[in-house]
């Protein structure tokens, strides 16, 4: 069997999913796609077990916070996956609320996405729903904010140390 590339893997996802794949392009060789949440385990599924495609290597899950888009697009779960017989390499983001976000958990495709997923929840507050011990992982315990989030100043405002009579200003 030949290995597949970028295109046939966007001509099967628009074959298969239709509308509900959004293919965005491809930045730096990655075939980028955009999917609603309730889509993201069939999506991640297909890819990982369609024996064409075999996207068998869960890279990474993270997040991105977006404190300025509207409501139910502020947090952003980006998923990077891997077929490492084909070398194709895929991003799927998925927007999703940024007051309570949620989303169904990865664990049941790739045991590795506990650990991705329960950082992810530990810095941005992302819910895993299904997850099977979703806790924090590098932080505190304690620690009541989630430290990777757009919702606090860059630096403390009352520092003397800035101030410009330091640099004669």
């Amino acid at each position: 069997m030949d290995k597949i590339d970028i295109n046939k893997v966007g001509a099967k996802l628009e074959e298969v999913f239709a509308d509900k794949v959004q293919i965005q392009g491809e930045p730096q060789g990655i075939l980028q796609l955009q999917v609603d949440k309730k889509y993201i385990i069939e999506l991640l599924g297909f890819l990982k077990n369609d024996p064409e495609l075999k996207f068998i290597f869960l890279t990474d899950i993270t997040a991105v916070h977006y404190p300025d888009f509207e409501e139910d697009q502020q947090m952003c779960v980006v998923y990077h996956i891997h077929s490492l017989e084909n070398n194709i390499r895929v991003r799927i983001k998925v927007f999703i609320n940024g007051d309570n976000p949620t989303i169904d958990s990865a664990t049941v495709l790739w045991n590795g996405a506990n650990w991705m997923e329960r950082e992810t929840f530990d810095f941005f507050g992302v819910k895993f729903l299904g997850h099977p011990d979703l806790r924090r992982i590098l932080n505190i315990d304690e620690l009541n904010v989630h430290p990777m989030r757009k919702e606090y100043p860059l630096e403390d405002p009352n520092r003397v140390d800035k101030k410009d009579f330091y640099f004669g200003r």
